[in-house]
């Protein structure tokens, strides 16, 4: 064992739902449609933020960099995971394993920090109204969302080297969709305490601080709220953050949910579902969640079909 390594390993198997044959092509056909969905429904929210002036604030800025990353992280694992809903053989390379970890390490820890900084424009939109154009102006949001998205790239990037760097002595079966990182780390044949120990300090960082920012910020908004006296200026207050409260709670409320269990109620199969939920529903949401009864984004919908139709 001690003169093989890593090397000797040139490809994952990726079981999926190999196990359920008659279901693969349901869930094929299922995946394939909620993934197209993803693609236009988030391509459509960057278009608009970019052609329509009015959506040129840092909400729409925000969300545009939260609708990118959704499309970055879903086609990271969803193509390959398609071709294995079809094939006998459902193996993925090395390298494109490790890829494929990266990008969605990456995008998952991005996503986390990217909500807390839209809670925190939320907050100063809604409890500052008169400085927030000075203390949100176009170089700070700019900065924000290039800080979550090196933070998401370097935690990435190190845990990813860290997971590859292990030695590998054949076991390459993967239990899951996708080549996640904690399955991927569970086949070295090495003690992986300390890696185990470095992730989850990172996760708690990179997770749960962004959460208890995004909990601070609605205490202080839900109190600004409750303190105006008209209902129509409470409702139209509450109507800015209310997609942004919808798509955290969804978000933080899965990962709470898969890693918060009693593992006594575990089972493979679930994990493996509400990963997927997490991986594909989540993403193919947000555009929705934030386009239903949003005026600014439908008058942006009309003015462009609009324009396009004159123009011909």
């Amino acid at each position: 064992m001690e003169g093989t390594n890593r090397t000797a390993l040139t490809e994952f198997i990726l079981l999926g739902l190999s196990k359920y044959p008659k279901l693969e092509i349901f869930f094929f056909v299922l995946y394939m449609t909620i993934y197209m969905v993803i693609l236009f429904g988030n391509s459509v929210i960057i278009i608009l933020s970019i052609l329509d002036s009015h959506l040129h604030t840092p909400m729409y800025f925000f969300l545009s960099n939260l609708s990118f990353l959704d499309i970055c992280y879903t086609s990271s694992f969803v193509p390959k995971m398609l071709v294995n809903f079809l094939s006998t053989q459902k193996s993925l390379s090395f390298s494109g394993c490790a890829a494929q970890m990266s990008i969605s390490f990456a995008m998952g820890t991005t996503e986390c920090i990217l909500l807390a900084v839209m809670a925190y424009d939320r907050y100063v939109a809604i409890c500052n109204p008169l400085r927030y154009p000075i203390v949100m102006n176009k170089t700070v949001y700019v900065n924000l969302a290039a800080l979550c998205w090196l933070i998401g790239g370097l935690n990435s990037l190190f845990q990813t080297i860290l997971t590859i760097q292990l030695p590998f002595c054949g076991k390459n079966i993967i239990d899951h969709f996708t080549c996640e990182i904690l399955a991927v780390m569970h086949l070295a044949c090495a003690d992986i305490s300390l890696n185990e120990l470095i992730m989850l300090v990172a996760t708690v960082i990179l997770t749960l601080t962004p959460l208890l920012l995004i909990i601070v910020s609605y205490v202080f908004i839900l109190s600004t709220i409750l303190k105006i006296h008209s209902a129509e200026g409470r409702s139209k207050a509450f109507s800015t953050c209310s997609a942004h409260l919808t798509v955290v709670i969804i978000f933080y409320g899965t990962i709470l949910f898969m890693y918060m269990k009693p593992k006594s109620k575990a089972s493979l199969t679930t994990d493996k579902l509400i990963a997927m939920f997490y991986g594909i529903f989540t993403p193919m949401l947000n555009p929705i969640i934030y386009s239903l009864r949003n005026k600014d984004v439908n008058a942006a919908v009309k003015k462009v079909l609009k324009s396009r139709f004159y123009s011909r």
